[in-house]
Parts: C-alpha cells; structure tokens; sequence
C-alpha cells in the first residue's frame, strides 16, 4: 500500500521520538488525523479542548520533559488559536513544533473557506522556522528542521501542511537539481564554553567581591550543584528569577526566594546591599530590583549570546552552557574567609520565612490565600511537580511554596497569559506519568478555560501511572491581580464591572465533569484537603473559598505607599475598610519579626 504523506509525518514524528501530539482536529489536516488513526498510538493524538490549550499542553510538555513539545491544528481559526500558546513558548524560550493545516493548494488565492495568511500570521511567533510544504519531497527537511532549529534556537516552529497534500502519495527527495534531502532524526546536546581568558577575567571579578550575590534563572537548571559549590566558594546567597524558582530547593539556608514584585524581602535586600553580581541563565527584565547600575561589579553567564549584557551592565559576558562554564571557573575561585556577608543573608531569609508563617497565619474573611500554599509547603510529595497561573496566586507560589526534594515548578513566566496553569499541568502529567502535579489557578483563569480542560483531566488519567492531579482554585469572585494593579498602580478603586467575576461552584462542576472535589470555606480545611487530594487515587480539585482583600505586597512597599493605596481605595473602593486593615496587619507581620529576631 502507498504510504500517503500523512502517515509520512507521523514516522517522521517517531523517529523524533515523539510519543503524543496535542491538538484539536478540523478538516484542514483530515489526512493527517486518518493517519492517527491508523498509526495506533505511535504517536498518540491528544485531544484538549480547545487549540490554545493543546499550545500550552505541548509547551508544559516541553518545559518539564526537556524534549519538543508538538501541536497540531487545523487551517483558519485552528491555527490562529494556536498563536497565544506558541508566543508562551517563544518568549519562555521553549522548543515547540506545530504543525498547521491549509487551505487545499488549488484553492488557495480564492478567498476559499478557511484561507488565512498563514505565512503573514506564525512569521513573527514562528521567527526562528516557518515553512509551508506544497510537495511531498520537502517533507523530511521541513520537519526535521523544524525539530532541530526548535532545540537549537529553543523556540517555536511551524510547519504548514495543506489538506490535499495530506492525502497524496509520499515521494521523498531525489538525488538531482533542486531536491533538498535531510539526515536521519538524531539529538544532540552541544556544549558551549567561553575562552579561557575571559572565564579567568569573571574569576577575578568575583574573587574581589566582599558581598557577592547570585542571581538564577532556568538556564541554570542543569547546573543546579555547581551553583551551590559556586555559593559556598563565594559567600553568596541565590536569588531565583521566576522561571528558575525549581532550579535551588528552599530549604537551603542561602537561597533567598524569588526576586522581583513577586519577589522575597531577603532577595531584594541582597540585591541592594550586594557589590558584585553573577547572573547565570537569566533574562530578568526587571532592572530596578538588581543593584544600582554602578553599586555592582557584575558577571553573566548566558547560552545565548542574543540575550546577554541587556539587564545589567556586566563587566564580564560568558556565552556558554551554565554546567560547562562554571566547571571551568569555579578551580580558579578563593573561598572567602569572612562568612558576615553570607550570615546576614542567612539570617535575613530565617527572618523571612518566619514572617510568611505569621502571614499565612493571619485571620482573613473566609480563607487566606497565603495559608492556601503555606499548608501545601508542609505536605507537599519531594517529586511534584507544580505550575501555577498568571493572577494574584501567583505571588503566592513565587513567595510562600517552599521548593524542596525533587518538586519542578512553572508558569508563564514573560508573556504572563492567563490560563497555562491547568493545561500545563496535562503537559507534565504526558512527561511524567508516574509524578503527581499541582495546578495553583485563580478563579478567573479557571472561568477562562480551565473548567472546559477538567473533562481533558478526565479522559486521560487511566494513562497516567499515578494519575494525582490536584486543581487548586482561589476563589475569589475578583480578577484580584489587576484590581491591585488599578489600586497600586493606577491609584484607582476597584471597577466592579470589569473586576468582579459570575460566582459558581467549582466543586460542584468538577465532580459534573467527574473530578472529585472539596470545597474550602474555613482555614482548619485547608491541611487536611491537600491530606486528601495527595491520598486520593486520582485527579482532584479544590474549591478554596479567599479572601480578595490579602495584599500581594511587594518586597520594597513602604508605609507611604500602602498609604497612597488605602487613599485610593477610600474614595470609592468596595470593601475600603476591610482591605486597609487586612493591608496593614500583613505588612506589620514584617515588623513583628524583625522584632523577634
């Protein structure tokens, strides 16, 4: 039988070592979804509901997997509904390959049913490779360019396949003019490392340093225990960039947490007092939150010579692997003999964990979402993995889950869309079957699209060998991130009209979607829910009733600005009173502490 392109694609994917393919069907690859059905699962086809969400599957597939992540949609809407999942891959830097249907060829320029540019619409999200396949010998080096400039570039890429094409007999390339052959599927690992000269130039820079601080993000992830050698070798403490929250467990004493708005006090303190820099995988873009621009002398190690020196102005730019460089340069560095610096450090972040406990702890009408995380923090399995949405929760997850054993975490770290959270946490559950995940979602976000992905949950959790997926949902009627930016930043009130969110069970329609569910309306719940979401023998959800009143106050707040906020709020704002109070007994949890310490 002759094999049609279709069925081409699919061996091509296998022996990419594909093993799913997250998308939505639609007549625009109907060859291509007949040769699903008739590759029996090699790979499988992964239904989500929605094409956006099968973006986002494959880019939390490829975020805890290391591999490509792959998506498929259909011509026209399918494909234009891809684009908000693949810009999350884009600028989060991860290796995605979507593959597009199209129009047929001999329709195309008719304004046929369907047709979009689909050249003019991925060129910027699919930057790195674009290409649209219009005969069957182009397939090999599309797709396999495809696959390596995605791991190289580690970034989106698009190939276009139209429908007809798809069903056409598949006719690889010839040995002759204007043929384009390709080699067989194979994965390589490159290692980049600086010159010598210039590893010993960083060397020198930190060896002058008397308070050195370390800044990590991602890229630092495979380097994770040379970053801890390079700490104690320097007297630094680490602060984590959003992304690389998972890359340091925080239960080390040195760690200082997440920097930034979302950041801890200890990582913001550092930074300020700090006189010599070191930034290894990171693209924090966040300047302000970094020393002044000429307190620090500063190192930076990046893979990727298209995003160094552009935070920071570092005396010393190493292009390279985070692994491979550091193991160049730590033999050239001196331990310090004085240990003040590192204790202050150590000290400050004793101090706050401390204050987050007393934070977590505070009364709240019903629940406080900081309790909501700090209770996951002590039950937590060593090998979760957990995403988070973009929203007012994800200040808790940046600030209050304490990392430790094993546990992986992301978000949508530099788009910031809301509603990756649940869908990403589908993606990990295809890379790691046999770990349980978390997915730390705000009500909007799950009113957005993470109730239609529940009936995602449900459908493929026989495939997952522990199939614990726990939905935590902070419920509290309130698009609560962007109400405290009107407040904070725009020194506006809350607009109930565009703030306030339809009240619903989620409770109720999880279980409608066959997803057991607790609801959560009183703090004393809160540790013997997440007891039983991680005893259960399946997915859960948790309905957990918050108070959107809990300030997601920023490291470097001072009682003047909560001041400007409370007058804000005062001349308008819903629930002022409450919100003033609630403000000022979490800020002066701070002050307790340093009290007691």
């Amino acid at each position: 039988m002759t094999q049609q392109v279709g069925d081409y694609v699919l061996q091509r994917l296998r022996e990419w070592g594909v093993r799913q393919v997250f998308g939505y069907p639609g007549d625009g690859i109907n060859g291509l979804i007949a040769a699903f059905g008739r590759a029996d699962e090699g790979p499988a086809f992964v239904q989500a509901r929605h094409e956006e969400m099968a973006a986002f599957e494959a880019t939390g597939y490829a975020k805890f997997s290391g591999e490509v992540g792959v998506c498929a949609a259909t011509s026209g809407p399918g494909a234009i509904h891809l684009l908000n999942g693949l810009y999350d891959a884009k600028l989060d830097h991860v290796p995605v390959v979507a593959i597009v249907g199209q129009t047929a060829r001999s329709a195309m320029g008719g304004s046929y049913q369907q047709e979009v540019d689909l050249q003019s619409l991925f060129k910027d999200v699919a930057s790195e490779y674009l290409v649209e396949v219009n005969v069957a010998s182009q397939l090999p080096n599309a797709l396999d360019r495809a696959f390596r400039i995605a791991r190289a570039r580690r970034a989106p890429t698009a190939v276009i396949v139209p429908s007809d094409l798809q069903e056409e007999p598949y006719r690889p390339p010839e040995h002759a003019f204007k043929q384009v052959p390709s080699s067989p599927p194979q994965v390589m690992h490159p290692t980049v490392v600086p010159a010598r000269s210039e590893i010993e130039r960083a060397a020198a820079v930190l060896n002058a340093g008397s308070k050195v601080a370390i800044l990590i993000g991602q890229g630092a992830r495979d380097a994770a225990d040379l970053v801890v050698e390079v700490a104690d070798l320097t007297g630094a403490g680490v602060a984590k960039a959003l992304l690389g929250k998972d890359v340091l467990a925080d239960d080390l004493p040195f760690v200082t947490g997440s920097i930034g708005l979302l950041g801890t006090r200890p990582s913001y303190e550092m930074m300020r007092d700090c006189d010599t820099l070191l930034m290894i995988g990171s693209s924090f873009p966040y300047t302000q939150f970094l020393p002044d621009l000429d307190q620090a002398r500063a190192v930076q190690i990046d893979i990727d010579g298209a995003m160094i020196g552009m935070r920071y102005p570092a005396e010393v730019t190493l292009i390279g692997d985070a692994k491979a460089t550091l193991t160049e340069l730590i033999p050239l560095l001196v331990g310090k003999s004085d240990g003040a610096w590192r204790e202050t450090i150590e000290a400050n972040v004793r101090r706050w964990w401390d204050t987050v406990e007393r934070q977590s702890m505070l009364e709240a009408r019903p629940v406080n979402p900081m309790r909501v995380v700090w209770e996951l923090s002590r039950c937590i399995p060593e090998n979760a993995i957990v995403t988070a949405d973009s929203g007012s929760s994800t200040n808790w997850y940046a600030r209050c889950l304490r990392f430790h054993g094993r546990m992986r975490g992301s978000l949508s770290g530099t788009l910031a869309t809301m509603g990756p959270g649940v869908p990403y946490a589908i993606g990990a559950k295809f890379a790691h079957p046999d770990r349980p995940a978390v997915a730390l979602v705000g009500d909007g976000a799950m009113q957005m699209n993470g109730l239609a992905e529940l009936l995602t949950i449900a459908r493929y959790r026989d495939r997952w060998s522990d199939p614990r997926l726990v939905i935590c949902v902070f419920h509290n009627n309130d698009l609560n991130q962007v109400t405290w930016e009107l407040r904070a930043m725009g020194g506006a009130p809350k607009f109930e009209e565009s703030q306030s969110l339809p009240d619903i069970s989620y409770a109720d329609v999880a279980r409608g979607f066959g997803v057991p569910s607790i609801a959560v309306d009183h703090p004393d719940q809160l540790a013997d829910a997440w007891q039983q979401a991680f005893a259960a023998d399946g997915p859960m959800l948790l309905d957990v009733r918050c108070d959107p009143e809990v300030p997601p106050i920023p490291p470097h707040a001072t009682w003047d600005q909560m001041e400007s906020t409370a007058a804000a709020v005062l001349h308008g704002d819903p629930d002022a009173w409450h919100l003033m109070v609630q403000g000022a007994k979490t800020k002066a949890q701070e002050f307790v502490t340093a009290v007691r310490h």
